[in-house]
């Protein structure tokens, strides 16, 4: 199985010119965020989950714009301090960014815990934890009563620093419901050919994304392209070792997309030439052993 192919809206200029391409072409998922698109990624993308009503919507909770933090300041839920680190996962807070996202979007499917290693920068590891569990323990409340899916965790370095592992955030998840019964349904995490741990450990069957699909977890990888910089590394070799005849970004998504146990693979390919591109390669995934010999090949240079 290959990762579905699917809508990130990270720096993404045009918002709703890239969902409407991602949602004509078929994406089952559309990733954001409240900060995304200079805060205005959420009022861009409302008109069109209206059109598309059975498309997953996922977004965040943690970073917010200056112009959202004043508003957080003025409604008592941040305090100047706060207000200013741009980052919250106070309860209070994420339970108010989320009740903004739903009257934004209309709904939201799955609440990402937004880059939470941030949140603990100065912090040990159990003060980090904690401040995870109290934004679970917001989410858990929206998700009890229906009005999200579910919760998680969109990472950038937190399971490859050590901030936190899965069984980790499970156990968090499992104290912030009082049971077994939590709602935490989803992990997000870089997966490319430069962020390659996930697909190596993968391969190798162990890592976040087995431990995430063993958990019955939704997995996400973001930042294929690491935000275009592969592209560079994308060498004529490169790509013919992945498949001849691909695009440079094509090869790029193929290799991410083929890593084993993860469900969803995020693009921010705003045109339809792209999304088809990228959809066509990612229709007959690479095997275990052609994924590896690319690995294999990164590791040895």
């Amino acid at each position: 199985m290959t990762a579905a192919l699917s809508l990130g809206t990270y720096r993404v200029r045009a918002v709703s010119q890239a969902a409407r391409t991602a949602l004509a072409a078929g994406s089952p998922w559309v990733d954001t965020a409240p900060n995304y698109a200079h805060g205005r990624a959420h009022e861009e993308l409302r008109p069109l989950l209206r059109e598309y009503p059975t498309v997953r919507v996922a977004t965040k909770a943690g970073f917010f714009t200056e112009e959202q933090g004043r508003t957080a300041l003025a409604d008592g839920v941040l305090t100047r301090e706060e207000a200013a680190g741009r980052h919250s996962l106070e309860r209070g807070f994420v339970r108010w960014q989320t009740e903004r996202s739903l009257a934004t979007l209309g709904r939201v499917d799955l609440v990402f815990v937004h880059n939470p290693e941030h949140d603990g920068q100065g912090l040990d590891r159990t003060a980090l934890h904690g401040r995870v569990r109290e934004a679970f323990t917001a989410l858990e409340e929206f998700a009890r009563t229906g009005r999200i899916g579910g919760y998680g965790v969109a990472t950038w370095s937190g399971l490859t620093s050590g901030a936190f592992s899965v069984p980790e955030l499970l156990a968090l998840a499992r104290q912030a419901a009082g049971s077994a019964e939590h709602h935490f349904t989803g992990l997000q995490m870089p997966v490319s050919l430069i962020m390659d741990a996930p697909i190596t450990q993968a391969l190798n069957g162990g890592g976040p994304l087995v431990q995430a699909k063993d958990a019955g977890l939704i997995t996400f990888g973001s930042a294929p392209l690491h935000g275009g910089a592969l592209l560079d590394a994308m060498t004529p070799e490169l790509v013919n070792l992945i498949r001849p005849g691909l695009s440079a970004a094509a090869a790029a998504l193929l290799a991410a997309g083929s890593c084993p146990g993860l469900d969803v693979v995020l693009t921010s390919a705003s045109t339809r030439e792209h999304w088809d591109d990228a959809a066509k390669a990612l229709a007959a995934p690479l095997t275990a052993q052609e994924l590896r010999r690319v690995t294999d090949e990164l590791a040895g240079e």
